[in-house]
């Protein structure tokens, strides 16, 4: 149930107008503007919807309809007692991208919305018309990078394994724990988070169970490193992507580093623009938000049809 703490949280007003829609046995708070075709804007952890405030104006005047939506346990999202894994992410996208009267879209993705956008376009390619991913390789390539040892160096993903301790973090002090991921992520002098920002991020995570939710996400993906659901998820994703992909990562992001990012490549056998940034870390949208809504802009109009 969507309380009015959540609305006075999540529903931050602007030039968007917000709604819920249902999707894949859920309800999703979606933020949309301008008239067109879709873009389904994907946030990553820690943060929400409002993630995007910066590209939503300028996507939509580029004759774009957009929406970012608040990804299952988010935000203004339902935050359901399951339905963290990839399988039911993919089908999370493409139910909100049906929902919204589309067939197709372009996903524009961040972190761990970016897993998910990937999954949707190996698992769903019928719904997806392109991609941008920005911090987040493809889940084959970090899966591959966990297993031959890389999570004994990941600290963030190894960290959150165990029950409710960190949970308890990401509340604790009114959420102080959100801002100091937001700091340590993003590049050594960055202005972000500036203080409204790390406060609306420190909020919306502690809109319970919030921090479950968006944990649950990374748990599957470490844990299912040794089960059968992650060897078949493995296989459903091992046929490169036919379609044209936008990769953008900041060279000085502590969370993914741009080598493993860059590894991505080989999973792809469509249209691939690979951009490094310098100077920027974990959160290129937020960190420098004119040039990744240029770059985006730039790689839509290139896009075919």
């Amino acid at each position: 149930m969507i309380t009015t703490e959540h609305r006075q949280t999540v529903d931050i007003p602007g030039p968007w107008t917000h709604r819920s829609i249902a999707a894949n046995g859920a309800q999703f708070h979606v933020a949309e503007m301008g008239h067109g075709p879709l873009i389904l804007l994907l946030h990553g952890f820690p943060e929400f919807w409002w993630a995007w405030r910066h590209q939503l104006p300028a996507l939509a005047a580029a004759g774009w309809r957009v929406a970012a939506m608040d990804l299952r346990g988010y935000g203004g999202s339902d935050k359901t007692p399951r339905g963290y894994d990839p399988f039911t992410f993919a089908a999370d996208i493409t139910g909100v991208i049906r929902s919204l009267g589309e067939r197709r879209a372009v996903l524009v993705a961040h972190g761990w919305g970016a897993y998910g956008a990937w999954t949707a376009a190996a698992m769903r390619p019928a719904h997806i018309e392109a991609l941008a991913v920005l911090s987040m390789p493809h889940p084959l390539v970090l899966r591959r990078h966990l297993l031959r040892g890389g999570f004994r160096h990941s600290g963030s993903l190894a960290g959150v394994q165990t029950p409710m301790v960190p949970e308890r973090r990401l509340i604790a002090d009114d959420g102080a724990h959100v801002e100091r991921l937001l700091r340590r992520w993003s590049a050594p002098g960055a202005s972000f988070p500036e203080p409204d920002a790390a406060l609306r991020y420190r909020a919306a995570m502690q809109l319970w169970p919030a921090p479950h939710c968006a944990l649950e996400y990374q748990r599957w993906m470490f844990r299912s490193l040794f089960r059968g659901d992650g060897r078949r998820f493995a296989k459903r994703l091992q046929d490169p992507l036919n379609l044209p992909v936008l990769q953008v990562h900041g060279s000085q992001d502590t969370n993914i580093s741009i080598d493993l990012a860059a590894a991505s490549r080989e999973m792809i056998s469509g249209e691939y623009h690979w951009l490094p940034m310098d100077g920027v870390g974990h959160f290129p949208h937020e960190e420098s938000p004119a040039m990744v809504t240029d770059v985006l802009l730039d790689w839509l109009l290139k896009l075919p049809g």
